[in-house]
């Protein structure tokens, strides 16, 4: 597997900086508009560098998207200023809409030289450029989110459970698709990566265990923030019947397009402010402060070891909007029957605690849409399954991989 060119109809401008001072955007209830400082000399990549700060734990993240996207880079962003309110004597910066490929490695290669301790790279087309980074400068901790190669020495891979999540929320997708006498569902789908089959089975098989006639229409993007190819794929999906779409990019655009219909259901992603219309029905999300700050203070005192580094729900850093502790449940949650309802509280209160993984989402028997046992009874996935296509990468073979869509989507397997 390669890394995968962004294409982006963002032009990269300034590029704000962030301190440890700082807090959230105004999108979180305790936030404040973060400090500016004067940026430091563009190198080769054109892009702002942010200093370190002398005499501080020094941390960067490297983002895909803008910082205040509504998805993704935005639930990083939080957890960067996590890390700087959390660990004492930490500065913590980032630059935002870096493309992946050549262009990300150079900008890693530029964090590392201004001499960055802890760098967080947050797209899997990052990949390559951190591990090739990483190689250069073996005294410095670099930890790329999502993909599947480490080091074991100073180059981690970094990512969670979001299985758990979008599993979820394909139940309360299917409950309320059946509540209303309907039975086809959307799915905008990334790039035709393990990950992204990996989310949308994990939410097929959750759609099927409360509405077993409900089927799941896919349309490929091939970028992961693009706020007018999302909204044109929501539509699509929408016009072509879907009652629900769920999205695996950045921005809130299903539940937005729902909202202006006023007859849809959308699902929103990544960040947990993102569900925030009345047709939203749910968001599966992340809280990446924790993890970020428990491996900053690992990094502090050399206890952590970069390596295959997956968190599960009971890590804290996952979440199923209007269902976790201190929300409510959304409008779209409220008349749902309450069996169903309380199935899926059972279920997450099960992975919180540790007792219901991403392995048992994807425990046999599993059948793939044309009819064919994937998982056999008894047996379940394991993490190389979920990772890759196959047959793996070298030494890290997988025996029934990520390369079949679950029973009810109605698409075709991308070309690998």
């Amino acid at each position: 597997m390669k890394p995968i060119p962004y294409k982006s109809m963002l032009v990269c401008g300034a590029i704000s900086l962030l301190v440890a001072a700082c807090a959230a955007p105004a999108a979180a209830p305790k936030a404040a508009q973060p400090t500016q400082p004067a940026p430091a000399p563009a190198e080769k990549t054109g892009l702002q560098i942010p200093d370190v700060q002398p005499g501080k734990f020094n941390v960067a993240g490297v983002l895909i998207g803008p910082h205040d996207d509504g998805g993704w880079s935005q639930a990083h962003y939080e957890g960067l200023v996590y890390v700087g309110q959390a660990v004492p004597n930490t500065h913590v910066a980032y630059v935002e809409n870096v493309p992946e490929g050549a262009e990300a490695e150079q900008v890693i290669r530029a964090l590392a030289r201004k001499g960055f301790d802890l760098i967080f790279t947050t797209s899997f087309g990052y990949m390559d450029a951190t591990g090739a980074v990483a190689e250069e400068f073996p005294n410095q901790t670099f930890i790329h989110v999502s993909g599947y190669k480490t080091n074991n020495k100073n180059f981690g891979n970094l990512f969670g459970a979001m299985e758990n999540m979008k599993y979820l929320a394909g139940m309360i997708a299917g409950s309320r698709a059946k509540l209303d006498g309907q039975t086809k569902l959307g799915y905008i789908a990334t790039f035709p990566i393990p990950e992204e089959l990996r989310l949308g089975n994990a939410f097929a098989l959750g759609m099927r265990k409360t509405c077993p006639n409900c089927t799941l229409d896919v349309r490929w993007i091939n970028t992961w923030h693009d706020p007018v190819v999302e909204k044109a794929a929501s539509e699509s999906l929408f016009d072509a019947g879907a009652y629900i779409v769920f999205t695996g990019a950045d921005t809130p655009a299903p539940a937005d397009v729902a909202q202006a219909r006023g007859d849809k259901w959308g699902i929103t992603y990544d960040w947990v402010g993102s569900c925030k219309v009345e047709r939203c029905l749910t968001a599966p999300y992340w809280d990446w402060g924790k993890i970020y700050a428990k491996i900053a203070q690992g990094v502090i005192d050399k206890t952590y070891k970069p390596g295959f580094d997956y968190f599960d729900a009971d890590s804290g850093a996952l979440g199923i909007y209007g269902l976790m502790e201190g929300q409510e449940l959304t409008p779209g949650m409220k008349d749902l029957p309450a069996e169903e309802l309380q199935m899926v509280k059972d279920i997450l209160a099960k992975m919180l605690k540790g007792e219901f993984t991403r392995f048992d989402v994807f425990a046999g028997p599993i059948k793939d849409n044309a009819g064919n046992i994937v998982v056999p009874a008894g047996e379940k996935m394991t993490q190389a399954d979920l990772d890759q296509f196959p047959p793996g990468a070298e030494g890290l073979a997988c025996k029934y991989c990520m390369y079949w869509w679950a029973e009810g989507v109605t698409a075709e397997l991308p070309k690998k």
